[in-house]
Order: C-alpha cells, then sequence, then structure tokens
C-alpha cells in the first residue's frame, strides 16, 4: 500500500537527497533540497523547510512569538533575492472553512494584514507597509469555481510579484499532526491535504513565484494502519476496509488549527512588513 503524505522530510527518509537540519529560533529546522536528478523523490525540484514547533503545543515561554519570527525567517529565506521590498504580493488561503482540519488557509487569512488599498489611497500614510492583497477562494463544491481559475483572475487584476499560499497537509505519523510546518518554494496543489487535489498552483501555472506554506492537520487512515502493522510484524486485516479514504486528526483540532493558522499569519505579516512587531499586529487585527 503506498504510503501518503506531503511532508517532504518523511519522504525524504531513506532517500539519497540533500538534507540539513539546523535551529531557527530554539525550533528545529530541517531543509530538504530536491534537484532534477532527484527524479525518485517523487516531487518537484526546490527546497523544502520543515520547521517542528513542539515548544508551541506544550505552551512554553515565547515560543509564539520565536515561532512566527522562525516562519518569517523560512519565507524570506525563499523569496527571490532580486524583488523589489515594496511589489505587490497575493496571499492565498486555500481550503474549506466549514471543514476544521482544511480550515488553515481561511483562518490564516483572518491573520493576515491586507494593505493594498491602504496604500494606494494613501500612500504617504501607509508607505512603510508593502501592498499586501489576502484572498480565501474557497472550494469547487461551495462556489463552483476551480480556485486556479480565481486566483488567475485576482492575477490579472492586481498584478502581484509573489503569491504566498496556505493550505492544509497530510503526515505520515501522528507526532507530526499540528505541530510542523513545511515552506517551499515549489508551489502547491490545493485540497492534496484532505485527498481532494485540484489545479496545482505553481510559477508555470501562474506566472508568479509561490511560496507555498502547510500545516499537516490529518494522518490517512490506511497509511497510519499500514505502518502500525509493518512496525508490529503482524497482518493488519482492516487494511481492506479502508477502500474509502478515512482520515485522522487530533482530539484538539478546533483550537491546534486556530493556533497554527496565527502563527503562520504572523509569521508573514512579519516577512511583508519588518518594521512591525507581534504587539503591532495584535492592535491591527483587534
Amino acid at each position: 500500500m503506498a504510503v501518503r503524505t506531503d511532508l517532504a522530510l518523511e519522504l525524504a527518509e531513506g532517500q539519497r537527497v540533500s538534507q540539513q537540519t539546523q535551529t531557527v529560533e530554539g525550533f528545529t529546522l530541517h531543509t530538504v533540497s530536491v534537484t532534477e536528478t532527484d527524479t525518485a523523490f517523487g516531487r518537484p525540484p526546490g527546497q523544502y523547510l520543515t520547521l517542528s514547533i513542539q515548544d508551541l503545543l506544550r505552551r512554553e515561554t515565547d515560543a509564539f512569538p520565536r515561532a512566527c519570527h522562525a516562519v518569517a525567517q523560512m519565507v524570506q529565506q525563499l523569496a527571490p533575492r532580486n524583488q523589489d521590498p515594496r511589489a505587490p504580493v497575493l496571499v492565498i488561503g486555500l481550503g474549506n472553512r466549514a471543514v476544521t482540519p482544511d480550515a488553515i488557509g481561511p483562518l490564516c487569512c483572518q491573520n493576515v494584514l491586507a494593505t493594498r488599498h491602504l496604500v494606494e489611497r494613501s500612500p504617504e500614510q501607509f508607505r512603510a507597509f508593502r501592498p499586501v492583497a489576502v484572498l480565501a477562494p474557497g472550494v469547487l463544491g461551495t462556489t463552483g469555481v476551480e480556485t486556479g481559475e480565481i486566483v488567475l483572475g485576482v492575477i490579472d487584476r492586481i498584478r502581484p510579484e509573489l503569491i504566498l499560499a496556505v493550505d492544509a497537509l497530510a503526515a505520515r505519523r501522528l507526532s507530526r499532526l499540528m505541530c510542523t510546518i513545511q515552506v517551499t518554494d515549489t508551489g502547491i496543489v490545493p485540497g492534496s491535504g484532505v485527498g481532494n487535489a485540484r489545479t496545482a498552483l505553481t510559477q508555470e501555472s501562474l506566472g508568479v513565484p509561490v511560496i507555498a506554506l502547510g500545516v499537516p492537520t490529518v494522518v490517512d487512515g490506511s497509511t497510519l494502519a499500514a505502518d502500525i502493522a509493518q512496525q508490529s510484524g503482524a497482518q493488519c486485516e482492516a487494511l481492506e476496509d479502508l477502500n474509502t479514504p478515512v482520515l485522522v486528526t487530533t482530539r484538539d483540532v478546533d483550537q491546534q488549527t486556530a493556533d497554527a493558522a496565527r502563527v503562520i499569519g504572523y509569521g508573514i505579516n512579519l516577512f511583508l512588513h519588518p518594521s512591525l512587531d507581534i504587539a503591532d499586529m495584535e492592535l491591527f487585527l483587534s
């Protein structure tokens, strides 16, 4: 049975790809670098940064601001080097707000400062801000429109030079749920985390650099059962009952999803508006 995961960190286990581990803001950051020659890896070439934020779940002192600054540094590392720091940016929150494990993107949008209209109308007053547009396009089942079509229409109007896309992911192991943030410069496939993949949002399809941020909110039931059977050495007849996809998540998924979305949203704000701090964002978003 195929193992299902969106995390490059898990896919890289046992693979001969370039990997590096370092500490950022007190958290472990794992980098997987995939080249054109790494065809067996099964993911597009690029950089995959994975941050482990277990301290945040344990509510350790200063864990939240440290996690926000770590996310900002990850995005900064993958952002185009020669890009104008005043260029417009589009932040996209992918997913279904009505399905909690798939609501990371829409919830993140609530924590990102939308400044494009302010900069355009009062450039002198808001000159310290980068023009940012925020979009939560919903899902095909509720809008009748492909996410890619909506995004292309918005791009045509506002002409962003960078897109930040946030979505839910799937992990292989329960220990990585809600406490792992993956950032990559390869783009993203909306809905992949909950088994409903749509049109890919990449630089090739949109004509704009795309940095994808994601948090694993579910583990595929068949993947989990297969791992348990493999580790125990026992036959698992229940695998035959998993022809219909089953997704496993945490008991506190509501609060943990909201917390993860807030960390990513604030981290994006720190990247886009370096002059702001956490207290400023609390004021603007209140």
